[in-house]
């Protein structure tokens, strides 16, 4: 027996060693300030949240269960973070503080929660959840502190809800396109027009532009286009893969994303992804995981 254990961590070891478990970085967004990135990470078989310093340095774990983090959104004010975490069975909405300490859960419905995002003024979040009895996913506001949700959205299917930093308006991928919705009017304007489509806006700091996913160039590429949804153009292409979940940062001067490269058979059984930056005015893409 002690001999075919030897053998298992021999041969796990040659095994590891030989085929490492890639980077798989992916959901990043900026501080306030811009001096900083949190972002899911995987390892290990599972999720958990981190930070880094905004040129990839002083990479630091947040959460540490034994459930899957993911999609964390820092709070106006820097001093918490959202995240979406299947810690309690089904994804519900969590919030830590940005040093780490124990996690709050915020929604307690029996349904699925994800991709939390703050209003400018920190007094709300909007995220997705199918607890409709349409069983669809659709887009909720709740106040920041947890509490009854106002659904936003009431057809389609409707994902990754993006306040503008002026507080006026969300947008939504709508299926596979984007649309804004004013809360003061409650108008809702479309942007994109499948299969010229849009998906993951992000806003600039101005609100006057947003940032976008697209596969309309064959595969996944960053866009960007005013807030009106025109002049729409092209921002990263990243060859051999796609580019994906775009966030803007706060100065304005860069994108953050996520590339992941088309790798077929993976010796290590796992795809890679990592986190890079796009600036805006050179193009320059510079990469921030390891």
């Amino acid at each position: 027996m002690i001999a075919a254990v030897v053998l298992i961590l021999v041969l796990g070891y040659w095994w590891w060693g030989r085929y490492p478990e890639p980077v798989r970085d992916g959901a990043p967004s900026w501080s306030p300030d811009g001096r900083r990135i949190v972002f899911a990470a995987e390892h290990g078989g599972q999720s958990d949240i981190f930070v880094m310093n905004a040129d990839g340095t002083g990479r630091r774990q947040l959460t540490t269960s034994t459930a899957d983090d993911s999609s964390p959104a820092f709070s106006p004010d820097g001093s918490h973070i959202a995240f979406e975490s299947a810690r309690s069975g089904n994804l519900d909405i969590y919030v830590i503080s940005a040093a780490g300490k124990e996690p709050r859960r915020l929604t307690t419905s029996l349904f699925v929660e994800w991709s939390p995002a703050w209003s400018p003024d920190g007094r709300s979040i909007a995220f997705t959840s199918d607890r409709d009895p349409r069983r669809q996913p659709d887009v909720y506001i709740m106040p920041a502190a947890g509490g009854e949700p106002s659904r936003l959205t009431m057809s389609d299917t409707n994902w990754s809800p993006q306040y503008a930093p002026d507080g006026h308006a969300i947008a939504v991928q709508v299926d596979r396109d984007i649309e804004v919705f004013d809360l003061r009017t409650h108008a809702v304007q479309r942007l994109t027009y499948d299969p010229q489509n849009g998906m993951s806006p992000t806003w600039s700091p101005d609100s006057t532009r947003l940032a976008f996913t697209t596969n309309r160039g064959g595969r996944l590429e960053l866009y960007t286009m005013n807030a009106d949804g025109t002049n729409q153009k092209p921002l990263a292409s990243m060859a051999g893969g796609d580019t994906i979940d775009p966030r803007w940062s706060p100065d304005g001067a860069r994108v953050a994303f996520v590339y992941v490269p088309h790798v077929e058979h993976p010796p290590s059984g796992l795809q890679p992804y990592a986190i890079y930056t796009i600036e805006i005015a050179s193009g320059k893409i510079t990469r921030l995981s390891p």
